[in-house]
This record gives structure tokens, C-alpha cells and sequence, in this order.
């Protein structure tokens, strides 16, 4: 080698070297206002992504360091919203069952509202759990986790729901010591009977595997008020799910929050949205949070039902909490760092450095919109969120304007892609690719 060529080729590696340390951000977002409860931020800042983690949050980061850079100045950035009441154990073919064809798959519907993780409420049991995460948690780009129903055969309506005999403490709580992590609790729903025997058995399960319980508690008895479960029945940290459906005396005859529940609260129970088709009026939460009863977490009860009724999705139901009167803030963190927390996966619903880098762009538009309760009354809001772009693990899922993207006039006339798998989940591959 000539001592020209030497040089040149040293020349070559220096400045590969110096390109690989400058572009050392695979994304970048730039220029919007961030909002990350864990972390205490509601500010502008630029958010660094790299190798599939947060890289940096900062007030400033050189757009010259990633490959990437998005400018998202006028949008809200979120970490990627985490909806811990959906159903979405599909494809079984089983009629009017929610392990079947009352869920939805769930990437058809989490990623063009902001959220990268969802926790399914009770579809499956310790019997079908395992097929429940061939079918889908092993298949789904959505971070899907469970809440095991108590019931063995899974949330599949009566006669299984109301089988004593199916619900077994052991068998569950082995299954979820099996899957630590990916099981997150145990779930009771849709009991008929005045017997406390399906909770419990959660909460036994719940205390061998040292995970939560989330309650939806069925039918109203006498026998078993809300404010015995809620004071006596549930420990610290487990969930009462559907708390604004007032179908339980959530709230008193003379218009009062149930004094059980705020004692319930004071003992450390969770208090969860669960929207639903069923489980949300007005007439009950309004005055709830009137007098200070807040949600814990802010979640959908996804089926298919509720996708097209008052529910719609996890931005709709945000939304309606704008209407009532919480901070943009208090809505995000109920939708991010809280329900984290409750299901015990601290590294999600933030942006901390290191952390998974799932992430939700949202646009609040400003105007006259309508938002409506499980019976059809409408409230009007001001404000409504539209997600422009969703991040799972740092890689574009969903981009709603394209704000990733380069106009096609820019691009060689027979361009065939766009951009780097590094950043890009959905760049098409080149047929000898394939």
C-alpha cells in the first residue's frame, strides 16, 4: 500500500469514526413539551433514543448526534400510555366470550391511541393461559401482559363465571409464579352469586404469587357491600376496577362518596377507571371528583363493544377527564406512571433514562367536542387528544401525519424506502429481502 493510499484510507476511518460518534442517537424528538410524572417534567424538552432505551432528556440536544431528528414543537410528549383494563384473548372463535369474540386484537387498536402496553383483564385462567400467550401476548408488537382470571377457564360468561369449584388459589398462583412478570395479578369479575368465595380466592392467589387482585364486582348484594371489600376483603395495593359506575353504591343516596371507599383508599387500595361499555356515567363520577375522589389510573375495559360506544379508546376517555377538570398533567400521569406502579413494571410509563423507549406524541385540539357516559348522556369539552405519533422500543409503530417521513419529491425517482430499520418498525422490504 502506497503511502497516499494509507492516508486516504486513514482519512476513511476517522471520519467514519467521527460520523459513528456524532450520530450516536438512532431518533430524536425535538422541541416538544414533555410530560413525565415519575420524573417530575411538564416542560419543553428535546427526547434522545437509542438502541431501543431513552437516551436523554434535555432542554437542548444537538440534532447533528442522531440519525434521526423529528420535530414535534407544538405536541405533547408523553411515555407510551399503559392500559391495564382491556380484552384482547381473540381468535378462539368462541361466541359471546371475551376468551373469543368479544376482544380485539389488540394492535389494531393501542398504537394509534399512545399506548405501548396493555394488561388483559381476567380473558384467560390458569387453564387457557397458555394459549392466550401462544395466540397472542407471543405475537403482538403491544407489550401485552395479564391479569389471570381466578376462574380456570377464563372470562367465557355462565356457567363458567359462576363455578366455585374452578377456582383454585394453587393452580392460579402457579401459573403466575410461571410467567413472573408477564402475569401481573389476578382478576374476579362477573360473579352472580352473594358468596365472597371468588375474592377470596384472588386474594389467596394474589398472596402466594405476590402480585395485585383486581376486583369487578359482579352483581350487587346485600351480603357483600362494596364497602366490606374495599375495608376488609382487598389488601393494600389490589384494585377496585369500574369505580364511576355507581352500579354498587359507589356513590350514597344522598349524593356522597361511599364512606368505605374513601377508607378503602386510606388503606391503599387502587381505584381504576375501567370504562367499558358499562362501568362510566357522569352522574357518578362528576361528583366524585367534585369532592376529591380522583382515579388512581385512567383505563378502557377495551372490547368490542365499548371500542364503539361511549368508551371508543384510551384518548377519548382521557379526554372526558379534561372535560371534567383535571390538568393535562393529572390525566397523563393516570394514564403512564400510575398504572406502571399498580402493576408493579416500574420501568414503563416514564422517561427515565435507560428506560424502554415507548412513546406517545399527542396533539391537544382545541374546540367544541362531546364525550359520552355508558348511557349515552353527553358532556362537551373543550379539549379533545389525538395521538400523531407512537414509539414501541423506539421504533415508529404508528405516525398519523407522517411527521417521520420525507416528502416524496426529496427521494430518488425509483425510491423503494424511506428511512432505517434502526428508528422505523414499518419500513417495507425490498423484494430480494424478503
Amino acid at each position: 500500500m502506497t503511502k497516499l493510499k494509507y492516508w486516504r484510507w486513514m482519512m476513511v476511518l476517522v471520519a467514519g469514526s467521527g460520523m459513528a460518534e456524532a450520530q450516536q442517537y438512532d431518533l430524536l424528538l425535538q422541541g416538544g413539551h414533555v410530560i413525565d410524572a415519575k420524573n417530575g417534567i411538564s416542560a419543553v424538552r428535546d427526547v434522545a433514543i437509542a438502541n431501543g432505551k431513552i437516551a436523554e432528556v434535555a432542554e437542548h440536544i444537538d440534532a447533528s448526534k442522531a440519525l434521526k431528528t423529528v420535530n414535534v414543537g407544538g405536541l405533547y410528549v408523553t411515555p407510551g400510555l399503559v392500559d391495564i383494563h382491556v380484552h384482547v384473548y381473540t381468535g378462539t372463535g368462541e361466541r359471546n366470550s371475551y376468551a373469543g369474540d368479544n376482544s380485539v386484537p389488540p394492535d389494531g387498536f393501542t398504537f394509534r391511541a399512545g399506548v405501548t402496553t396493555v394488561a388483559d383483564a381476567g380473558s384467560s385462567g390458569w387453564r387457557s393461559f397458555e394459549d392466550f400467550k401462544q395466540r397472542i401476548i407471543d405475537r403482538s408488537k403491544t407489550r401485552v401482559l395479564a391479569f389471570l382470571n381466578i376462574v380456570g377457564a377464563g372470562m367465557r360468561g355462565e356457567p363458567y363465571e359462576d363455578n366455585l369449584l374452578d377456582m383454585e388459589p394453587r393452580s392460579a398462583a402457579d401459573m403466575a409464579l410461571r410467567h413472573k412478570g408477564l402475569i401481573v395479578g389476578f382478576k374476579t369479575a362477573h360473579y352472580t352469586g352473594p358468596e365472597w368465595t371468588p375474592v377470596e380466592h384472588a386474594v389467596q392467589a394474589g398472596t402466594m404469587a405476590n402480585i395485585p387482585v383486581m376486583v369487578d364486582f359482579g352483581a350487587d348484594w346485600p351480603e357483600r357491600p362494596v364497602s366490606d371489600l374495599v375495608t376488609k376483603k382487598l389488601r393494600p395495593g389490589d384494585i377496585y376496577t369500574h369505580c364511576y359506575s355507581g352500579i354498587r353504591h359507589e356513590l350514597t343516596d344522598d349524593g356522597r362518596v361511599n364512606p368505605g371507599m374513601i377508607e378503602g383508599r386510606k388503606r391503599g387500595v387502587i381505584f381504576d377507571v375501567g370504562h367499558g361499555g358499562g362501568s362510566f356515567a357522569w352522574r357518578i363520577a362528576v361528583p366524585f371528583i367534585e369532592q376529591g375522589f380522583l382515579p388512581d389510573s385512567i383505563s378502557t375495559d377495551l372490547h368490542v363493544t365499548s371500542m364503539n360506544a361511549g368508551m371508543k379508546d384510551m384518548l377519548n376517555v382521557m379526554g372526558k377527564f379534561l372535560a371534567i377538570g383535571l390538568s393535562l398533567d393529572d390525566v397523563v400521569a393516570r394514564s403512564t406512571w400510575h398504572p406502571a406502579r399498580e402493576i408493579h413494571h416500574d420501568e414503563l410509563g416514564n422517561l427515565s433514562t435507560g428506560a424502554p423507549a415507548d412513546v406517545a406524541v399527542l396533539r391537544v385540539e382545541e374546540g367544541k367536542f362531546g364525550f359520552t357516559d355508558m348511557y349515552g348522556a353527553r358532556m362537551d369539552g373543550t379539549r379533545k387528544l389525538i395521538c400523531e405519533l407512537t414509539l414501541r422500543d423506539g421504533r415508529v409503530v404508528y405516525d398519523l401525519n407522517g411527521i417521520t417521513r420525507p416528502d416524496w419529491k426529496s427521494l430518488p425517482k425509483n425510491y423503494k424506502s424511506t428511512s432505517d430499520a434502526r428508528w422505523d418498525a414499518v419500513t417495507p422490504r425490498r423484494r430480494d429481502e424478503r
